[in-house]
């Protein structure tokens, strides 16, 4: 496995590299290529449908934590019950998404906090891709960050540990929610990276001054030429902006 040359001791991760891949052979090639010291992998819906529980079990065989991206959205017994199969599965972190509404949310963390390994439970607000005018469109009034900071109190006072938000929405919530309350951030791109299908983003090393915990980086480490060497510069960057 590659080894990275930026911080060979990382104790906690803050890169989170999605492997939005449509097999396992794919994400597994990619995984060889990275030190898991060095970052974390997120399995999505894509992924996790074609791929299952056993692509989780090889990640975690090969060092990684794995943070479950299935975004659960039921009723309430339903979504504690996949938040407690998710935890039963070793997962590292597993989300649901905050317009389940409370009872859901309290419902799934009862369920996980009654296993022998709890995993991080968070849960989406408003999805980076949508824009004011879509939110319109769903019935959402008011712009993207109102909602993000709502929605995100919501999952605060249903004891979850923590929302996933674009890096736009980062200081207002630091504003408000408790210090050890975990923001996850996707949408990040380092300069000269194109955005993709994504509308509210930054770089690595703002979203981290803004008082990111975790940043999702999909397409510019899995799509880079060597992708353990832009894992390594975007570690670099937020190093130097922690250490300032």
């Amino acid at each position: 496995m590659t080894e990275s040359t930026v911080n060979p001791g990382i104790v906690d991760p803050k890169v989170i590299v999605a492997l939005d891949f449509p097999s396992a052979d794919a994400a597994l090639h990619l995984a060889h290529t990275l030190n898991p010291v060095q970052c974390r992998v997120k399995v999505g819906k894509e992924l996790f449908t074609r791929a299952g529980p056993i692509l989780v079990e090889q990640l975690q065989q090969l060092g990684f934590d794995v943070f479950l991206d299935l975004k659960y959205h039921d009723i309430p017994n339903t979504t504690a019950q996949a938040c407690r199969a998710a935890a039963e599965l070793g997962v590292w972190m597993v989300n649901v998404h905050a317009l389940g509404g409370r009872r859901m949310m309290e419902a799934a963390r009862e369920a996980i906090d009654k296993t022998a390994h709890r995993p991080l439970l968070i849960a989406v607000t408003i999805l980076t891709s949508l824009d004011s005018d879509e939110l319109h469109e769903v019935g959402l009034s008011g712009s993207p960050e109102a909602n993000v900071l709502r929605l995100a109190r919501l999952a605060e006072l249903s004891g979850l540990d923590g929302v996933v938000c674009s890096p736009q929405e980062v200081s207002a919530l630091r504003e408000t929610i408790t210090d050890d309350f975990r923001l996850v951030t996707p949408g990040v791109r380092p300069v000269g990276v194109a955005m993709g299908d994504q509308k509210r983003i930054t770089t690595p090393e703002d979203a981290i001054r803004l008082g990111s915990d975790y940043l999702v980086v999909g397409r510019p480490i899995t799509q880079a030429k060597n992708p353990g060497v832009m894992l390594a510069d975007i570690n670099a960057a937020i190093d130097i902006t922690v250490t300032r």
